[in-house]
């Protein structure tokens, strides 16, 4: 996410609003975004909701019966289409916000 920050005006001017959602509460999240001075929206789905209609549940992934979000970017477009995907096991591996720039510009 902080590469995301970084590189906020490109992504502005590429036409993308970056968002981000999380398992974590409103006032976690909250706290994260001024922690780390994040200017996009960071959303709460304790719930999971959102998290499972995109198919990103990770089970049990912090302890026993805690799941959380499964890293993963998308470039999805105004009429709600998923035009990039990238996801991954890892939580530390995330995709390169120049990568996604790049991907961002060669859709038509």
């Amino acid at each position: 996410m902080r590469g995301i920050q970084q590189n906020i005006d490109k992504f502005a001017s590429a036409g993308i609003q970056p968002i981000a959602i999380s398992v974590d509460p409103p006032e976690t999240s909250r706290e994260l975004a001024e922690r780390h001075g994040f200017t996009f929206p960071i959303l709460s789905d304790p719930t999971l909701e959102t998290i499972s209609k995109y198919d990103l549940v990770h089970e049990n992934a912090v302890e026993e019966g805690v799941s959380v979000a499964r890293p993963a970017e998308f470039l999805i477009d105004s009429s709600g289409t998923i035009r990039w995907l990238n996801l991954t096991e890892n939580y530390w591996l995330r995709a390169n916000p120049a990568d996604m720039l790049e991907k961002a510009r060669a859709l038509p």
